[in-house]
């Protein structure tokens, strides 16, 4: 049985937080097309899919699914952002992938799981399509192009998680920091982010006053401005030049699995 830990009092007070610093939604309702999975499927695929895709919206803080929790949708986000956390006993967690535009939250669910193995968050608010489970999987069990595209998929999010694993060991909080927003503006229709240095830190699972450190060096050279939770990417090659390795195997292995 597994024993499905809950965000820490803290952790519910950096979210709260966060979410009160978020700006009002987009009034204009977003495509399916947005995600670029959905948007990759073939014109047929696609208009057999969209009659049981639902609109909803991602506000920061939601947790859509828990360890161990059973899968009832799958999700397409379109201008969001999720989470993928680790959590252990002490209430700690550290973030293992971070999802967008460019994926899908739930393949456990075609992987045979049929739960997941850690907790999906909202970090940053937008919206999604999702879809329920007997549907989706009834399009994946015709073995189109929508199965090809999820397992690539699964495929750069497995390299994904293994390079966050080899970063958060051994590059400097300042590294992680630049390819913590380059992964985020990458999956954002902006170059700015609602995020507090606290959610941050504890996505990295270091100190905060690392981010601290790290932010302010980024600010003092120009590549972003911060300001009470809000990140603006001001020098984006800047950032390029100075993150690790890291970021640059995921996104060639994201862009020659997917594009």
């Amino acid at each position: 049985m597994i024993n499905i830990q809950r965000p820490s009092a803290r952790q519910n007070q950096l979210l709260a937080r966060q979410s009160q610093l978020l700006n009002t939604l987009p009034s204009t309702e977003p495509s399916a097309r947005q995600n670029q999975l959905l948007n990759a499927l073939p014109s047929i695929e696609y208009e057999r899919l969209l009659p049981h895709l639902e609109l909803v919206q991602m506000n920061c803080g939601d947790i859509l699914y828990e360890p161990g929790e059973k899968l009832h949708f799958v999700y397409f986000p379109t201008d969001c952002i999720v989470s993928q956390l680790h959590a252990i006993k002490d209430g700690g967690s550290s973030e293992v992938a971070v999802i967008g535009n460019e994926g899908a939250i739930g393949i456990t669910l075609f992987m045979g799981g049929g739960t997941m193995t850690n907790r999906a968050l909202v970090q940053s608010a937008g919206y999604a399509y999702r879809i329920r489970q007997p549907l989706f999987m009834q399009e994946f069990d015709r073995h189109d192009a929508l199965l090809h595209l999820l397992l690539r998929y699964t495929q750069a999010l497995i390299a994904q998680m293994a390079q966050t694993a080899v970063c958060n060991r051994h590059h400097s909080v300042g590294q992680q920091l630049c390819r913590r927003l380059l992964l985020s503006i990458d999956r954002l229709p902006s170059n700015e982010l609602t995020m507090t240095q606290e959610l941050i830190a504890n996505m990295l699972g270091v100190r905060r006053e690392g981010v601290t450190e790290a932010a302010g060096k980024l600010q003092q050279a120009g590549l972003i401005h911060y300001s009470r939770g809000h990140i603006k990417v001001l020098d984006r090659p800047g950032l390029e030049a100075r993150v690790c390795e890291c970021y640059h195997v995921v996104k060639n292995e994201f862009d020659r699995l997917l594009h």
